[in-house]
């Protein structure tokens, strides 16, 4: 059954409002008609089973047949990721798979040695939340990855400084190994650019309590590392068993 996302301002009694995005992909790449059932969520972790009542130029209109769980469950670790930004579709993966993973938050970071320039972040910030929502659609997820506006690294970190939870730098130095436990059910993991990180942010990170580890065994190119510590910190303290 198709999924589709719809804002829960389109949620009426008993009918779902799709968009004229939604709608375009629903009726000319899908050629789904009245009468077909289709799944939406909302992306507040709410999903729905629903039949095609019309589908109309700019909109379609559901009726809600019942409340369904997603396939997909909210993942019970809060989990923050802060990428420094890499080049073209390299980005657009690590978003996609943070998505998979179940991520809850993603902050792309602007580096010391990060080589990209944003000309315009409004654009890119579009893109990837649309990058975001299509992963939810294709994942089961019924939530939706909060994407920020790219931050300077510096500002970042003391936006954290007091940040609830765990905080930990990736670094292919200065670090010491995994750790063990974590009591706290929310976790920042903040990865580095292709060139790695600046002495002076490692120990800017290290001021503001950051846990500074560094991953032993394998050397990961930048896009590697942040699925891969996504992955870890779910399977060892979320919900990837």
């Amino acid at each position: 059954m198709r999924r589709f996302y719809a804002p829960p301002e389109n949620f009426l009694e008993d009918a779902v409002l799709l968009s004229a995005e939604e709608t375009r992909h629903l009726r000319d790449v899908l050629r789904k008609r009245a009468g077909e059932k289709v799944r939406v969520f909302d992306g507040r972790n709410r999903e729905f089973v629903c039949e095609i009542q019309s589908v109309e130029k700019n909109r379609t209109v559901l009726k809600i047949i019942e409340e369904t769980e997603p396939a997909a469950p909210l993942s019970d670790l809060e989990l923050t990721l802060a990428v420094a930004l890499l080049k073209g579709e390299k980005f657009d993966l690590v978003i996609q798979k943070s998505v998979e993973l179940g991520a809850k938050n993603f902050v792309p970071l602007i580096t010391t040695r990060c080589d990209v320039k944003i000309k315009d972040a409004g654009k890119k910030l579009e893109r990837w939340k649309k990058i975001a929502l299509e992963a939810s659609k294709q994942s089961g997820r019924a939530d939706l990855l909060n994407v920020e506006p790219p931050l300077e690294f510096k500002k970042f970190i003391a936006e954290n400084e007091n940040a609830v939870g765990a905080k930990i730098l990736f670094a292919e130095r200065s670090g010491g190994g995994f750790p063990e436990d974590i009591a706290a059910r929310q976790i920042t993991a903040v990865i580095g650019a292709e060139g790695g990180w600046e002495d002076a942010e490692i120990e800017t990170a290290r001021a503001a309590g950051f846990q500074i580890v560094t991953l032993g065994g394998r050397i990961l190119r930048a896009e590697t590392a942040a699925v891969a510590i996504a992955a870890i910190l779910q399977h060892r303290f979320g919900d990837l068993k």
